[in-house]
């Protein structure tokens, strides 16, 4: 069933309903099967898209700014010096004079309040491309090429290793409910998911048939696993927690020795920058079973889809 989105911000995957979260991932399908046969659509022709980056990406810069390109209209790139937020204008007043020149709002940032005030206060769709809290264009990308690879999202069993409590986990949290994923997050302790995630997440696993599970023994977590899924285990801003981060999650190092629990067609994913031979050695990651590069390419397809169903 198609569903009408326009106009709907894209904050967190727990805001979608069902049917948008599968909308999403059809639309993906659709432009990336359309883009590999050469044909695009230039459906946002002459419309522009906001990129506020409080905080650098590599793959959220490019693949944002190449989708909307690609899709007919123009990115504009806001980094930390080209606006006042934080240094006197508030956020509301940011939001409503943006929407006077923009069609779309991106917002890479910090503070996920932000994110949620900029969306408030905006009357064009707002996306969020990542906060401390979550990172919902990445999970989504990740259960699109999981579904891309596996043909099914519904019952598979994914491991995530490493910081139980940061912006990725979060997400995978949300997008786990949605899909009906059994999600088994291995991490150690003092880096347990988010309450308030977890219990905004089970109306959705109520329905969906998914679970979620949180265990501080890494072998149990990937134990017959359809994916094992890593991120680095210090995030921008943490730097000065490095040491210590390495010392505890060593144990839940992704490498040859842990992966022989997995199922024997198991998927390695991790959303990069990847810090090899730290949350992942490089045998890992240069397998024939780490999928990486093509869920970075995914990243393109996946937030083509929410632009152009959004905006």
């Amino acid at each position: 069933m198609s569903v009408n989105m326009k106009g709907k911000n894209f904050v967190s995957i727990n805001d979608l309903s069902f049917e948008e979260f599968y909308q999403i991932l059809r639309t993906t399908e659709r432009l990336k099967d359309e883009d590999e046969m050469g044909i695009r659509h230039h459906i946002l022709k002459g419309k522009t898209l906001a990129m506020i980056f409080q905080k650098p990406s590599t793959r959220t810069r490019v693949s944002f700014e190449t989708g909307i390109y690609q899709l007919g209209g123009v990115a504009l790139y806001l980094g930390p010096n080209d606006l006042q937020l934080k240094r006197g204008e508030t956020i509301s007043d940011t939001a409503r004079v943006l929407v006077r020149y923009v069609d779309g709002i991106m917002a890479r940032l910090f503070d996920h309040d932000d994110c949620v005030q900029l969306a408030t206060h905006s009357t064009k769709t707002v996306i969020n491309g990542l906060t401390d809290l979550l990172h919902p264009c990445q999970v989504m990308t990740d259960l699109f090429t999981i579904y891309e690879k596996k043909n099914t999202l519904k019952g598979l069993k994914v491991a995530f290793m490493g910081d139980g409590s940061n912006n990725m986990a979060n997400s995978w949290i949300f997008g786990a409910a949605k899909a009906g994923v059994h999600l088994t997050i291995g991490t150690p302790e003092g880096y347990l998911p988010d309450k308030d995630i977890v219990a905004m997440a089970q109306y959705d696993f109520s329905h969906s048939g998914g679970s979620l599970k949180v265990t501080h023994d890494p072998i149990e977590a990937v134990k017959g696993v359809d994916v094992i899924y890593t991120d680095v285990w210090a995030s921008m801003g943490q730097e000065d927690e490095r040491e210590k981060r390495i010392k505890l999650m060593m144990p839940y190092q992704v490498n040859s020795d842990l992966v022989k629990h997995a199922d024997e067609n198991y998927l390695f994913m991790h959303c990069l920058p990847a810090h090899r031979e730290e949350e992942v050695t490089a045998e890992v990651c240069d397998s024939d079973h780490s999928v990486i590069f093509d869920e970075a390419e995914n990243r393109l397809h996946t937030q083509k889809a929410i632009m152009a169903l959004m905006m």
